[in-house]
């Protein structure tokens, strides 16, 4: 048997109990390995894959302090109205906070903790650092091993426990911000699922007009869900996942697992209403539409290959959990799909709410409203396609506007989340931000009186600045051979601002204060410098990752449809829906323009300075691939016609009245789907939502309704257009064939009944 989307269509109809069977194994396995094995693999981390000047300095970092390194330092703001730090009822609060702190798991904390009272003798510079100007705030810094949600609800729970007293205690740092992103995280998850699914429901519904026909699709998507978490929970034993992982597989596997579930249940309900017997039907879609959603997940991979370029783990742990839900999805739609067509037979139309769900109602809407604009268009093609580039470019300029940055700081917090209030106290009361510096690392001959008179300069350098804090804080390598000096920010780290202080601090403030002082070697690390660098390995590679993506949709675009002409109208036309969302994204997140509207019908969105780094890449990936996955779809459609009449007006007229619908259908659900996540309260996910949902939504209307017909009545037979030097390209028919109808006579046996005879014919549902 040749193994192809028909042959595999047909053994799965044929052995549906067995198909079944092996699918809910796998769903419960993956259900099993997803609850024990999830939460471990994932975490907010980003790394480099290389190694940027934020990550040498962290190397140093690590080699020299790793008797008495942290990976996070949180602080108890301690405040009394009444009483000041010199005070006796304040030392022996706080004395007493700190034997508690001290006396959480030892497996958290990297050191004791030392308070304000502990370094007045020491070092007074930083014990003064741990105190407010109106001495009624202290810090305690607790020196965690590892940022985690267990430690931090440990400290939590101890600063609970001490409130009361005349006293107030907070916990402010960047755990405490990670956890309620994480929170947030989880929480928006739940809302996008259950606000996208439901509105897909509800757009099957109208588009089958059978209950069960819209319930099929659902199904499909969830149990590729639960089998690409699976997958992901047994890949990250190996490689860890960024936390939005998660929200990225249940959105792109809501999204595409619908999509082909939908192209194929209606491929099937045609073929029946064309008279095809039930398997035959199975067969027929397998051959036809089964194909076309395989080169349709096939282009959203390729797509997403292009992340795996860039040197940096959320790219590629997006991309990849992006992935196997698609291929979970082609999967499901390949085996499980035709095994439950083949068991539910035509009560996939029950209950019928409309005559499109009646089994000999017409494939063909000759005159219906899709035909009636198809032709509306090709009667005036220049027209529609010069009004439709003009609308699409215009919103698309606006990316050359955008600005990257991470929206992902204290602002995106609602007020009442109590990370947010404490930094809030934190900036207030204590000279800069004190949860996130940045770490300038020196090392070599440290204590050379060249490289302190240096070191001084640059401190004075730094506190004329108004970017950072005046109070830098400097620690000793035990060797003598490294110092580390802390450098804090007035605000937030997380900013634009922040951003650009890194890029003073490396370019004019350190050569500035080390010209012509040798033997050190002087590094800008810190969480600050690192998303530096991960926005300027983000420009560094968009190119790349442009040409890599195009380069490789349009040589399988060619190869499928044996034309050089539609793969090059093909990408010029996703490039425009992608700018377009570009501009949408540029105008409303970080212009404001229309905010208000959104957040009147039950938005959350924010205006911001920047629109977050990995998301201009991110979406051109997705959406490439997502916006072929339609074309795909429609031109494999065109050309089968085509290749039956050989008309191109006729075939591009009936490819988009049979398959408008179906497409502007799971624009719909794709469109329900990223709004669900776009309603959410983290920028991040907030802007891919929209982004997401705005393509989309101009390619399944202006692209596929007004571009596509335009461009292809102008363009004639030259659509179909190869140079006789790529006739050797092999022919890879998308759409397949249809099996030939054969007309079913069935046995009639003949038994005697008195002075009749009876016919008994076999019944067999067609």
């Amino acid at each position: 048997m040749r193994l192809n989307p028909e042959s595999i269509a047909r053994a799965s109809s044929r052995r549906p109990w067995w198909t079944l069977g092996v699918w809910l194994v796998l769903i419960v396995a993956m259900g099993v390995v997803t609850t024990k094995l999830l939460a471990g693999v994932l975490n907010q981390d980003i790394a480099f894959t290389n190694k940027p000047e934020s990550v040498r300095a962290q190397d140093v970092l690590d080699e020299k302090f790793s008797t008495s390194r942290s990976e996070d330092t949180e602080f108890f703001i301690v405040h009394s109205p009444s009483v000041t730090v010199d005070d006796p009822p304040f030392q022996a609060f706080v004395k007493q906070l700190q034997g508690k702190i001290a006396a959480v798991d030892g497996t958290i904390l990297a050191r004791p903790p030392a308070t304000y009272y502990d370094l007045l003798k020491k070092s007074p510079d930083s014990a003064a650092g741990l105190v407010s100007q109106d001495k009624r705030y202290t810090l305690i810094p607790a020196d965690l091993k590892k940022i985690e949600d267990k430690s931090i609800q440990k400290l939590r729970s101890v600063a609970d426990a001490a409130q009361g007293g005349g006293f107030t205690v907070q916990v402010a740092g960047q755990g405490a911000l990670q956890a309620d992103f994480t929170k947030i995280a989880e929480q928006d998850l739940r809302k996008g699922e259950s606000t996208g699914t439901g509105i897909a429901l509800i757009v099957l519904i109208v588009v089958f007009a059978s209950i069960v026909a819209a319930i099929v699709p659902i199904v499909m998507a969830i149990f590729a869900i639960f089998v690409a978490l699976g997958l992901v929970s047994l890949i990250g034993q190996i490689v860890h996942f960024n936390l939005f992982v998660e929200n990225m597989v249940t959105m792109i596997g809501l999204a595409v697992g619908i999509d082909y579930s939908l192209f194929i249940v209606s491929r099937y309900r045609e073929e029946r209403k064309k008279g095809f017997a039930k398997l035959d039907a199975i067969g027929a879609a397998g051959a036809t539409a089964n194909r076309a959603v395989f080169f349709s997940g096939l282009t959203v991979v390729l797509a997403l290959l292009g992340m795996f370029i860039i040197p940096t783990t959320i790219f590629r742990a997006l991309a990849g959990g992006a992935i196997l839900v698609t291929i979970a999805s082609l999967a499901a739609s390949m085996t499980l799909l035709p095994a439950l067509l083949a068991l539910l037979g035509d009560r996939i139309n029950w209950p019928r709410l409309s005559k499109r769900a009646r089994v000999d109602s017409e494939h063909d809407p000759k005159g219906g409203f899709w035909d009636r604009v198809t032709r509306g268009v090709m009667a005036r093609p220049v027209v529609f396609l010069v009004a439709s580039v003009v609308a699409l470019a215009g919103l698309g300029s606006f990316y050359f506007q955008l600005n990257r940055g991470t929206s992902e700081n204290v602002s995106q917090l609602s007020d009442d989340f109590p990370s947010k209030q404490a930094f809030l106290t934190l900036q207030r009361e204590f000279s800069g931000n004190r949860t996130d510096p940045a770490k300038i690392v020196i090392t070599g001959d440290v204590q050379a009186p060249g490289v302190q008179s240096a070191i001084g300069r640059l401190k004075q350098e730094i506190a004329s600045d108004p970017t950072f804090a005046p109070q830098t804080q400097p620690v000793t390598s035990r060797d003598g051979t490294t110092i580390e000096l802390d450098v804090y920010f007035r605000g937030d780290s997380s900013t634009d601002a922040a951003f650009q202080g890194i890029r003073d601090l490396r370019s004019q403030m350190v050569p500035a204060a080390f010209d012509r002082v040798n033997g050190v070697q002087v590094q800008v690390g810190g969480n600050p410098a690192f998303f530096t660098d991960f926005l300027d390995v983000a420009n560094q590679y968009q190119w790349i990752v442009l040409v890599f993506v195009l380069g490789l949709s349009f040589l399988l675009l060619t190869v499928v449809f044996r034309s050089i002409v539609l793969p090059v109208k093909a990408i010029l036309m996703n490039l425009l829906s992608v700018g377009a969302a570009y501009g949408a994204l540029t105008l409303v997140f970080q212009k404001g323009v229309g905010i208000g509207i959104f957040n009147a019908i039950g938005f959350q969105f924010q205006q911001t300075q920047a629109i977050e780094a990995w998301l201009p890449l991110f979406l051109f990936s997705v959406l490439f691939g997502l916006s072929m996955d339609y074309h795909v779809f429609l031109l494999s459609r065109i050309r089968e016609e085509y290749d039956k009449t050989g008309d191109n007006a006729e075939a591009v007229a009936y490819g988009l009245r049979t398959t408008a619908g179906i497409i502007t259908g799971a624009a719909l659900i794709m469109v329900a789907v990223f709004t669900g996540f776009a309603a959410g309260r983290l920028g991040p996910l907030q802007q891919m939502g929209f982004g997401l949902a705005v393509a989309v939504f101009m390619d399944a209307t202006i692209v596929r309704t007004l571009l596509v017909p335009a461009g292809m009545r102008l363009l004639g037979d030259l659509n179909w257009y190869l140079p006789k030097w790529l006739e050797w390209l092999p022919k890879i028919n998308v759409e397949g064939h249809e099996p030939e109808q054969h007309v079913l006579v069935p046995e009639v046996e003949i038994f005697p009944a008195g002075d009749r005879e009876v016919e008994v014919v076999p019944v067999e549902e067609l």
